[in-house]
């Protein structure tokens, strides 16, 4: 009897030591984690919390701030600002049509660089990288050169093969679909998800297709896209909330021209914080486009258990 209540004596002191222990390690985890916790809170919980509430007020850099309510959100939702909907429109477009073709290059692509009797492949895998290494205003000053009408390198090999150039950013009809060009040119990252995702596909799989008699086209539709839905699904996630975010090439390449036509919303609400001096409106417009994003990617969720193939299924 004196022995049970010494190993249990002792086990409590364990379960103690034991308890001591794992709070010991969670107060570590925290400390490591504290920068990051710190850095979130101050430069982007607390900036959003402030934005929020500066929406609904008419702060303007020039007045004092007053309490409004909704009416920025009203205005601009009923049409008051002509450009709301003009940059709404223009970022949509870009979004739908740059995110499906980008993640169709990158994905064959990556199907392309998975082949192993591709020599090289290491080398074609860096030369496909290495766009997305730089910085986007250098590859927007790049691109700036190679769409010029008149020195331009894409409107030069097209008179030497004798077909007629074209304006590319300098016409309202071809900006967007120029830009999304220019967005296939950095699409090495997804590439790369891509490729990691078709290399974590088991090699038994293609086997067994091939002793059924199945061709490349069969392993294609019924091995490799099903497999890779879930890398899909993260690149299409990705790929639709960064599209919405696109800034960089409509202040560096085009202003927002010719005629508005590649106003995206960013730089729309860029120009209505810094150039019209609207900060109130500014913080409404980006809190709309947060929650457009905020839903759109919650229907995508949705709709993603329909086409998303895991191990265990749907």
């Amino acid at each position: 009897m004196r022995n049970l209540l010494t190993l249990t004596g002792s086990g409590k002191r364990h379960l103690k030591s034991l308890a001591r222990t794992k709070k010991q390690e969670a107060l570590i985890g925290v400390l490591f984690a504290s920068p990051a916790i710190f850095g979130f809170l101050l430069f982007i919980f607390i900036p959003m919390i402030a934005s929020l509430g500066m929406s609904f007020t008419d702060y303007a850099l020039v007045n004092k701030m007053r309490f409004i309510g909704l009416e920025n959100y009203v205005k601009l939702l009923n049409g008051t600002d002509p450009f709301f909907y003009k940059a709404l429109g223009v970022t949509t477009y870009y979004v739908l049509l740059s995110t499906p073709l980008c993640l169709i290059f990158a994905f064959f692509m990556a199907v392309l660089l998975n082949n192993e009797s591709i020599r090289g492949k290491a080398i074609f895998r860096t030369i496909f990288y290495l766009p997305t290494l730089i910085p986007v205003v250098a590859s927007s000053m790049i691109w700036l050169w190679l769409f010029n009408p008149d020195l331009g390198l894409i409107n030069t090999i097209l008179r030497v093969l004798h077909l007629p150039p074209g304006m590319w950013i300098y016409d309202e009809k071809t900006v967007i679909p120029s830009i999304v060009l220019m967005s296939l040119w950095t699409s090495g990252g997804t590439m790369i998800i891509f490729l990691a995702g078709l290399q974590g596909i088991p090699k038994q799989l293609y086997e067994s297709v091939e002793l059924d008699g199945g061709k490349s086209v069969h392993k294609l539709f019924y091995i490799t896209i099903p497999l890779m839905t879930p890398t899909i699904f993260f690149n299409l996630v990705i790929g639709f909330i960064y599209g919405f975010q696109v800034f960089t090439q409509a202040y560096i390449m085009t202003e927002g021209g010719p005629n508005n036509a590649s106003l995206f919303y960013t730089f729309y609400l860029y120009r209505t914080a810094f150039k019209f001096s609207k900060m109130a409106n500014a913080c409404a417009i980006g809190w709309i486009l947060f929650i457009i994003i905020a839903l759109l990617t919650l229907l995508i969720f949705k709709t993603s258990k329909e086409w998303v193939h895991t191990e265990g299924g749907r």
